[in-house]
This record gives structure tokens, C-alpha cells and sequence, in this order.
């Protein structure tokens, strides 16, 4: 039996809707699942539609996991909250929570983009679906440039060296918990499935990097990273430095 007519169609939908759902679909499932053993088969199902239906709007599984990718960033960044705006506030806490958001954006994203790492078309996909602009070292680069025409930086700040550093450490922070830990014991090696199931070492990522509260090591490593960045970049007589967060 076919599978039936996905909603989005049965209430009217169009073509372009049916093209969302199938993105929003692989998103869920790439939220909840991880990437290592996602078919298209475990697609289709979720969505309700038939298999080859996904090959009417795109070119191959690659093509519609890329733009799950970007989908699932979005909605990852959506409930992580507003950035501080230049101005308000100090220096100091403003990049305390921008280090903060960084860290928790690539607790969600990155174990989704390991299961992809045999996969580099879709890696290369995803970064190319990005908004010119709108990732979110661009968005802290505005922040400090922002901040040193208002003068609370030093005029000769180079801020776009101080963003690529914060990056390179939440990277580094979160690769470090994602690579680093071993795989359970009894744990089988991740292998080709035909079914949705994620792959044992994947979850087991995943569980190390999502959804953890930060510890009193975690803060002092982000203090410490917010002075060693003000040091370089910070305004003298500021109190961003060395004032409260």
C-alpha cells in the first residue's frame, strides 16, 4: 500500500510546500536522530510520501540533507535567544554571552555534522546554502566592530582576528567532548543500515554535547577566554575589561 497523501498536500499545499515539508522532515529527523544511518526511505516514511517522491524536488539524498542541515541550524539558533546589542551592558558580559551562544550552537550542530564526514558533498552543500552574513561569527564580528566605532574598544582593534579566535575555541571545546570520549563498552561499530536507528557512537556524541549545564570549569574557561580577547582588543580606561558581566 502507498503511503498516504502527506498532509501538507491534503489541506491544499503546493509544490514548494511539499519541498519544506520533506526539509522540515529530514530536519526533525536529524535533531533527533543524528545523520550516520539517515535513508532516504526513514525520510520519505517520516514525511508520508513515497520514496521517489524526493527525487521530483531534488537531485539526490545529498542535495535534501544539505538543506536539512541548514534547517535544523536555524531552528537550533532560534531557541538560543537574542545577542546583546553594541552599547548596552559591558564588553565583557556581551562576549561572555556570545561565547555562551557559540558554545551551545555547536553543541547541537556539530555531532550532526560528524555523521556526515564520509559525506562531503553534503558538507559542502550545507556551506554553501549559508546566508552571506549571516552565520553567527559574522553576527560577532558586527558586535565588536560595532562596538569599537563606539569607542569601547581600542580604534585599531582587529576584530575580526578576535571573532575567528572565539570560533576556533568554541570549536576546539566542543570537538574536544565530541572526539575525545571513547565509546561505550559493548557498543557496536557504526556500519550501513538500511533503517532510521542512529548509530550507537553517534548517540552516545550526542549525549556528551547536548543540553549539559555548565560547569564552574566551563565559566572560568570562558572568563579567562573573554580577558585574554580583551586584552588585545580592549579600549584602555574602558571598564569592559575589567568591569562586571
Amino acid at each position: 500500500m502507498s503511503p498516504r497523501r502527506p498532509a501538507v498536500l491534503r489541506d491544499g499545499g503546493s509544490t514548494q510546500d511539499l519541498r519544506a515539508h520533506l526539509i522540515g522532515t529530514a530536519a526533525r529527523l536529524i535533531a533527533e536522530e543524528g545523520t550516520a544511518r539517515l535513508t532516504v526511505r526513514a525520510i520519505a516514511r517520516a514525511a508520508g510520501v513515497a520514496d521517489g517522491v524526493l527525487y521530483n524536488h531534488f537531485a539526490d539524498k545529498e542535495e535534501l540533507l544539505a538543506h536539512a542541515l541548514r534547517a535544523h541550524v536555524r531552528s537550533v539558533e532560534s531557541g538560543l535567544g537574542d545577542l546583546p546589542d553594541p552599547g548596552t551592558g559591558t564588553v565583557a558580559g556581551n562576549l561572555r554571552r556570545h561565547i555562551r551562544h557559540g558554545l551551545a550552537l555547536h553543541r547541537a550542530i556539530l555531532p550532526a555534522l560528524a555523521g556526515l564526514l564520509a559525506q562531503p558533498r553534503v558538507l559542502i552543500g550545507f556551506a554553501g546554502s549559508a546566508e552571506p552574513g549571516g552565520e553567527w561569527q559574522d553576527r560577532l564580528t558586527r558586535y565588536l566592530l560595532a562596538e569599537r566605532d563606539l569607542g569601547r574598544l581600542a580604534p585599531d582593534a582587529e576584530v575580526e582576528a578576535a571573532a575567528a579566535m572565539i570560533v576556533g575555541v568554541c570549536h576546539e571545546t566542543v570537538l574536544s567532548t565530541l572526539f575525545g570520549t571513547p565509546r561505550p563498552a559493548g557498543s557496536p561499530s557504526p556500519g550501513p543500515s538500511a533503517g532510521p536507528e542512529p548509530a550507537p557512537a553517534e548517540t552516545a556524541q550526542r549525549a556528551q554535547v547536548e543540553q549539559q549545564p555548565e560547569t564552574a570549569e566551563q565559566a572560568a574557561r570562558v572568563d579567562a577566554l573573554v580577558r585574554a580577547v580583551l586584552r588585545g582588543i580592549g579600549h584602555a580606561g574602558h571598564p569592559g575589561p575589567a568591569g562586571p558581566a
